[in-house]
């Protein structure tokens, strides 16, 4: 804070996208970060890969990040089918940024390894092992953190960047929402020796009869793909490990049998495919700060994977925070102006998003009406945009530092 006598400490709970990012942006805006991750440094392979929208890219230049850095391929354009191969639309994600970035798709372990070697380059603290149990305030006004491990550390404020199950969102607001599972599931994998329909560099995604599928050909020869299963239930962390490759080939095989190539063919041609996990979103939470705590990331809004966006929102997240407490005179007024600045955004995302996913789990009943009304909005939406990207108004918004 620009009237503060010393450098302000800030504890980040999270070692993921969002707490590493944080600690990055705030250490740029004067502050002291020190990052506490639950798990160890090898669980940094966990997850798949995702996709970063420009507005991603964008915020990570803000905090001097570059996207050489990140590893992954461009994927600037999108195309949409149905499952007996019907493309609905196509079109160019969003325009270049200055420093001609656009939308890559890159290997989760790949990004967090980018973002953690920055972060030890810049000399910033980071602890593994810490999983938070509890925080409180202090008479003096800082804030105390105390782990499982029995270790406490002390600062001016903490930041929650601790995903979904959060447990500051908990502390700061005991009777907050839980993440809400979306009905679907997540697996995928990547491809060898199989030739697919479409260039490098555009991202095919398809409504299937029984499954959502999206594959993105690899200028290497690979192709990364991605399905959705649906699910009534959540299954159990347990229930999804004891899942092996061989069964989720199996389902997924049956699942496409009755859509076009590629789907299936790719399923075929992967050696490993990955462990499954459940999807979830956020319902609106009510209270994302009190005096010295503050969530950001999954922990205070997490986006159905529909809005391929939930990585992006969470390092916008991290850059507007960073900014509000460098040019607020105190922790709570930075906090609420960071508030006003991301919540009508963040929600409109996931909202966004939530949709998105409802016309992936039609049911049986429910496939034909929404293949007709995926060819009715998608003919209007290329009238009105006239073939550019219709998610703009999540694209082209900027933050900086």
């Amino acid at each position: 804070m620009t009237n503060n006598a010393h450098t302000s400490k800030a504890l980040v709970v999270g070692g993921g996208i969002a707490g590493t990012v944080a600690a990055l942006a705030l250490q740029r805006a004067g502050l002291a970060p020190e990052v506490f991750e639950a798990y160890g440094a090898a669980a940094d392979g966990v997850g798949a890969f995702l996709t970063l929208a420009v507005n991603g890219l964008a915020a990570l230049e803000a905090v001097g990040i570059d996207r050489t850095q990140l590893g992954g391929f461009d994927t600037p354009r999108m195309a949409i089918r149905l499952g007996d191969g019907r493309l609905l639309a196509e079109f160019a994600t969003a325009p270049p940024l200055p420093s001609g970035a656009v939308t890559r798709t890159i290997k989760r372990a790949d990004l967090y390894g980018a973002l953690r070697a920055e972060a030890e380059r810049r000399a910033i603290p980071v602890a593994y092992g810490k999983r938070l149990i509890d925080a409180h305030r202090t008479q003096a006004g800082t804030v105390v953190a105390r782990f499982a491990d029995g270790s406490v550390a002390e600062g001016d404020l903490l930041v929650g960047a601790d995903g979904i199950h959060s447990r500051v969102r908990t502390l700061i607001d005991p009777g907050a929402p839980a993440a809400a599972y979306v009905g679907l599931l997540n697996t995928g994998g990547y491809a060898r020796g199989a030739a697919v329909p479409g260039e490098v560099g555009t991202m095919q995604m398809i409504f299937g009869k029984r499954c959502f599928f999206g594959y993105m050909p690899h200028p290497n020869g690979e192709v990364w793909w991605f399905a959705n299963p649906a699910r009534a239930h959540a299954p159990t962390a347990a229930e999804l490990a004891a899942v092996t490759s061989e069964h989720w080939r199996a389902e997924l095989v049956d699942l496409f049998a009755a859509d076009a190539s590629p789907p299936a063919d790719l399923i075929r041609a992967t050696d490993e495919i990955f462990a499954g996990w459940a999807t979830y979103d956020m319902p609106v939470v009510p209270r994302w700060h009190d005096g010295r705590m503050i969530i950001i990331g999954d922990a205070a809004h997490a986006a159905s994977p529909s809005s391929g966006q939930g990585a992006s929102m969470a390092i916008e997240d991290a850059v507007v925070l960073a900014r509000c407490l460098r040019d607020a005179p105190e922790i709570d007024r930075a906090f609420a102006a960071y508030e006003e600045l991301r919540r009508e955004r963040v929600e409109r995302i996931v909202a966004q998003g939530r949709r998105n996913g409802d016309g992936k789990t039609p049911g049986r009943l429910g496939r034909v009406v929404r293949d007709l009304a995926l060819r009715v909005v998608f003919r209007r939406m290329h009238r009105k945009t006239g073939g550019a990207d219709p998610m703009a108004w999540i694209h082209q918004h900027r933050v900086a530092l």
